[in-house]
């Protein structure tokens, strides 16, 4: 049976709270950024996640490496007030939100450089027919 575990983090990064979900699933980690703006509350950030989770945009997944940890209640217990002691985001999630950030800005780029040139081919085409227009005069 596969495991998906899934966590946020929230963090002030100045001047914003930012959000950073992570979520493992058969080895590979993805993990998604969000701003939140002003200091969410609880009841804030529970409802952000029903609402909008699935319309999360998720990075591609990066392979990790997992370790094998015991079922046993008090550990689970331990772990989890540990990882809330624990601020920031894990160098794994960073890696993972920046090779995102590189992707969209590689699509973004190539985006605008397919606009660029089919406006390039307008004005060209536009140039074109008013040439053909002052010649028909001749």
């Amino acid at each position: 049976m596969d495991k998906t575990n899934g966590m946020l983090t929230v963090f002030f990064e100045e001047p914003f709270w930012v959000g950073v979900f992570e979520r493992s699933e058969k080895g590979k980690l993805s993990a998604a950024k969000v701003i939140f703006g002003a200091e969410p509350k609880d009841r804030e950030v529970f409802e952000f996640v029903l609402r909008y989770y699935y319309k999360l945009k998720f990075s591609p997944a990066v392979k990790v490496k997992t370790k094998q940890t015991a079922d046993n209640p008090k550990r689970r217990q331990r772990n989890a007030r540990k990882q809330l002691s624990t601020t920031g985001i894990g160098t794994k999630s960073q890696q993972v939100l920046k090779l995102m950030q590189e992707q969209m800005k590689t699509e973004r780029r190539q985006l605008t450089k397919e606009q660029r040139e089919a406006e390039k081919q307008r004005q060209f085409e536009l140039k074109q027919q008013k040439r053909r227009e002052k010649h028909k005069g001749h």
